[in-house]
C-alpha cells in the first residue's frame, strides 16, 4: 500500500515539514490545523474567529481526501485555554452530527503561531 499526500489552496499551506493530510488505503490522517486564513495567511483574531476557520480548513482538507465530515471517526482538539471547552462543543454540533466522532480534548501550554486552538482529524473513506 502507497501513501497519497493531500494538498488543497483551500486550506493554509503547511508551515513546516509535512502533509496537510496523507492517505493510506481507505484511511485519512489530517495534519493539525490552526485558524489561519488560506487567503492572506494570518490568524483570525479571538478563539471564536479561529475555531470557525479552524473548522472550514479541515472541511476544505477532508473535501480534497474526497471525503466530508461525516467521514471523520477521530479528532483531537489542542486548547490553550480550557475554558473553551464548552464553546468548541458548540462549534461541533454546528458541524457533526450524530454519531459523532471519537474524540480528544487537550489543554496546552501554546501552540504553533500563537493560536489559540487546534484539531486534527482521521477519516475513513468508503
Amino acid at each position: 500500500m502507497s501513501a497519497q499526500v493531500i494538498s488543497t489552496a483551500a486550506a493554509p499551506a503547511a508551515i513546516g515539514p509535512y502533509s496537510q493530510a496523507v492517505r493510506a488505503g481507505n484511511t485519512v490522517y489530517l495534519s493539525g490545523q490552526i485558524g489561519l486564513d488560506p487567503a492572506n495567511g494570518q490568524l483570525a483574531e479571538g478563539f471564536e474567529a479561529q475555531a470557525v476557520q479552524v473548522f472550514a480548513n479541515l472541511k476544505a482538507v477532508i473535501e480534497a481526501s474526497g471525503g466530508t465530515l461525516a467521514n471523520a471517526v477521530k479528532l483531537t482538539i489542542y486548547l490553550t485555554d480550557l475554558a473553551n471547552f464548552a464553546r468548541v462543543n458548540d462549534l461541533m454540533q454546528q458541524h457533526f452530527v450524530a454519531p459523532y466522532p471519537a474524540r480528544a480534548t487537550v489543554g496546552v501550554s501554546a501552540l504553533p503561531r500563537g493560536a489559540l486552538v487546534e484539531i486534527d482529524a482521521v477519516l475513513v473513506l468508503d
